[in-house]
């Protein structure tokens, strides 16, 4: 199996386990708090890791034209994002908000699509297609569980929204250090999301409860989006939250196994329809005669194909290695994704 798939699917198991266990904390701590500690976790467990990889602190190796994008991500991801889930969980069970999440595969897609221009299927298309009838069904049928009110679905829709942007945002700085743009997103959107909770006159719960929400967010959101981001750099955005979009799955296998949550026919017609989704994202393949323009960026990589240039004097010929590099016109034909490579017209 291709690694960028590996590190899709991970990212996607860890995120979608944290759902329901995310809705065993949210009723002991406000959802902007839970938020704030979430992210907490996990911007500090990964610059502690960052520091202890690299001996010291290392630069970001951003360009000035990336940090908006950065920024934005960290906007949409990091702050609206999680509370948007967060509250949703306080009016849905977590086994329907873990399956609506799959909305975020479909908005991801259509974004890169529509906005960013990335290439789309007719398979890619269908399995969207079917993920959305699953989640229409699924939020029609709210009331089912004894959630009547719309709230949850809605709210959880709009936190799949703002993950859409984030994620296609990402896309544009996934060639870099992904442990410094995982970190800085924690840091920045913890930090934001728990200071406007403590202005707002919220407290802090015990301390264990804060040890376990950081830890929760070093894992399912933190070493979740390291994976992510390097799947970013492989696959693109579409077919990273296409794969990504096992998540809801199985957060809503821990829901109803390990929290007791009861289903109904109608979620399990939702899931068939999101496992078709799925099912057509992952036997997807695209491969076709295309051209590489000139590019220069500087990403971890090895001398493929892609990866033909010269070293200075001294280089010590170690694999894979990272540093500033040009690419030069070619054109050839193989199988390939819209990886930081192949983000060609068609």
């Amino acid at each position: 199996m291709n690694l960028n798939v590996c590190y899709a699917l991970l990212a996607a198991a860890l995120f979608g386990a944290s759902t329901p266990v995310a809705k065993l904390l949210v009723g002991d701590v406000p959802p902007i708090l839970l938020a704030g500690l979430l992210y907490l976790g996990s911007g500090v467990g990964l610059s502690v890791a960052r520091l202890l990889r690299d001996r010291r602190w290392q630069p970001s190796g951003l360009a000035p034209a990336e940090w908006p994008y950065l920024l934005g991500a960290m906007l949409f991801g990091g702050v609206l994002g999680p509370v948007a889930l967060l509250y949703g969980l306080l009016h849905a069970s977590a086994a329907t908000a873990s399956l609506l999440l799959n909305l975020e595969a479909v908005l991801t897609a259509v974004l890169a699509w529509v906005v960013f221009k990335e290439n789309a299927d007719r398979r890619i298309v269908l399995g969207m297609l079917a993920i959305v009838a699953g989640g229409v069904l699924l939020s029609s049928s709210a009331g089912d569980a004894g959630h009547a009110s719309w709230l949850g679905p809605l709210a959880i829709s709009a936190a799949c929204l703002c993950w859409a942007i984030d994620n296609n945002l990402t896309r544009h700085v996934s060639a870099s250090d992904a442990l410094f743009i995982a970190g800085s997103k924690g840091l920045v959107a913890g930090g934001v999301n728990t200071l406007l909770a403590l202005v707002l006159g919220m407290t802090l719960p015990e301390a264990w409860t804060v040890i376990s929400a950081m830890s929760l967010g070093l894992f399912g959101y933190g070493v979740s989006l390291v994976l992510f981001v390097l799947a970013l750099r492989g696959l693109g955005a579409a077919r990273t939250g296409a794969y990504f979009s096992t998540a809801p799955f199985i957060g809503a296998a821990v829901a109803l196994l390990l929290l007791g949550e009861s289903s109904s026919p109608t979620f399990w017609a939702a899931a068939a329809l999101m496992g078709l989704g799925v099912y057509l994202h992952l036997t997807e393949q695209h491969g076709h005669p295309h051209t590489h323009h000139e590019l220069a960026h500087t990403h971890r990589h090895r001398h493929d194909e892609h990866h033909q240039h010269e070293h200075q004097p001294g280089w010590e010929a170690k694999e894979p290695h990272s540093h500033a590099h040009r690419h030069l016109p070619m054109s050839h034909s193989h199988r390939h994704f819209p990886d930081i490579h192949h983000r060609h017209e068609h």
